[in-house]
């Protein structure tokens, strides 16, 4: 009988990481990194702070998790809690390919 498990990592190479900081968080931290200091949807949750050192630790994956975030159903991006819609993220996203190397 197979055990359920409740951490649902995302099935590629440092998926576990990003599963962690959350797909819509990574997305919307880098946007404030890498793109505009005035976006801040990334601190409406309250561990920001821990998320913030997983991105920092993470960021061998950075544009592989964007590539995989731009792959990613809307109606699951959809489901965050910082107030971003799954197509906004994938903007982003694309936005965020454009602006990192």
């Amino acid at each position: 009988m197979a055990t359920h498990n409740p951490r649902h990592n995302f099935n590629f190479e440092g998926g576990d990481l990003l599963h962690t900081m959350g797909a819509t968080w990574f997305v919307s931290y880098a946007y404030y990194i890498y793109v505009d200091k005035g976006h801040a949807n990334w601190r409406k949750v309250s561990t920001h702070q821990s998320r913030a050192s997983v991105f920092s630790n993470s960021k061998e994956h950075h544009r592989f998790f964007l590539l995989k975030i731009i792959e990613m159903n809307e109606d699951n991006l959809n489901k965050n809690t910082i107030g971003l819609k799954g197509f906004e993220v994938k903007q982003m996203a694309k936005d965020l390919l454009t602006n990192i190397k």
